[in-house]
């Protein structure tokens, strides 16, 4: 029983340290200039120029094939959008808001007669759940945002100016 509690102790251990074990720092002073959002990879990248800066392991809406098509879908969208705002006051560790619904996604969604949803982020962990680290990218949980750590959302904010062109792909 003493071995069994050990290997479990040992186990948790090392889950814990894989968490939230940090990677090397982004530099303080880099600046992205464009992201990419690869959805079937769950990867954000940060580009500055033609320079990769960073890739994330991302988590996506709960039903992230294909493009937003209304609110409530669970998907993330895709498409050409900004950065427009940041909000340090989300009721998620962070939030930089994406300009999605476009013009565009707003007539898609009104011939269909539905309401093209809003309020999509790249975001942390909602407040109080940070401890989960990287194990919240076990499963795809947002309602069609794009999820990455406390650690994480932290550097991309430092690092992505209000404005900054970011294209999210299939």
């Amino acid at each position: 029983m003493r071995r069994l509690l050990i290997a479990i102790a040992a186990l948790l251990g090392g889950v814990a340290a894989w968490a939230h074990w940090p990677p090397a720092p982004l530099p303080a002073d880099a600046v992205a200039e464009r992201l990419v959002v690869l959805k079937s990879a769950r990867q954000l990248e940060l580009y500055h120029g033609g320079t990769l800066l960073r890739r994330y392991r991302v988590s996506l809406g709960a039903n992230p094939m294909g493009p937003k098509q209304r609110s409530g879908d669970g998907r993330t969208p895709e498409g050409e959008y900004v950065i427009d705002y940041h909000n340090a006051g989300s009721s998620f560790h962070r939030a930089l808001h994406i300009s999605y619904p476009s013009k565009s996604d707003r007539a898609r969604a009104a011939a269909r007669g539905v309401d093209p949803g809003g309020l999509i982020m790249i975001h942390g962990l909602r407040n109080g759940m940070g401890w989960l680290g990287r194990l919240q990218r076990l499963w795809d949980w947002t309602h069609g945002c794009v999820a990455v750590t406390d650690t994480e959302i932290e550097e991309i904010s430092r690092a992505v100016p209000d404005g900054t062109p970011i294209e999210l792909r299939p």
